[in-house]
Formats: structure tokens, C-alpha cells, sequence
């Protein structure tokens, strides 16, 4: 179920309750008793997909490392000395 959250205009009373989306918005405020109690619009939470079958539990993970490239006989010091093992 959804976290809403109000606000009183009246008096700015401000109250987060946990409501069923088909049940009603509350109108009147529990602390001044006015009919000025309006739900807030927020940004608050979101929508998470949980488990597996999910874009970001299943395809999100990215490509693997690539493997780390061998040394090159030049740098490891094979080259010294006039004779490269790589140009015959």
C-alpha cells in the first residue's frame, strides 16, 4: 500500500499515512478540524521491481571485464640487444 502524505492549510499540520489507493483522501484535519486537510503530491519513494525477471536485476549488470592483455616481449626485455622476436 502507498505512503501519502497531507498538509492542512489551515493550520500546516502535516501527517503521512498509509492508505489503500482505492480508499478515500482525507478532508478534514485531525488537529485544527477544518476541512483544509489536502494530500501533498511528493517525490518520495518510487516504484521498485524486486526479484529476478527485471531490466535492473537481470540485464543491468553490464559486460564483462575484458582480460588483461599479456606483456609484450619488447617490454619485458626480450628486444635488448639487436634481435627483436617480433619482426622475424
Amino acid at each position: 500500500m502507498p505512503t501519502y502524505q497531507y498538509r492542512c492549510t489551515n493550520c500546516g499540520n502535516e501527517l503521512e499515512l498509509v492508505q489503500k489507493m482505492s480508499d478515500n483522501s482525507l478532508t478534514i484535519c485531525p488537529k485544527c478540524e477544518k476541512e483544509t486537510f489536502e494530500r501533498v503530491i511528493t517525490a518520495e519513494g518510487g516504484f521498485v521491481l524486486k526479484g529476478s525477471g527485471f531490466y535492473k536485476t537481470d540485464y543491468a549488470k553490464g559486460k564483462p571485464a575484458a582480460a588483461p592483455a599479456s606483456p609484450s616481449p619488447c617490454s619485458t626485455g626480450a628486444c635488448s640487444g639487436g634481435s627483436c622476436p617480433l619482426a622475424s
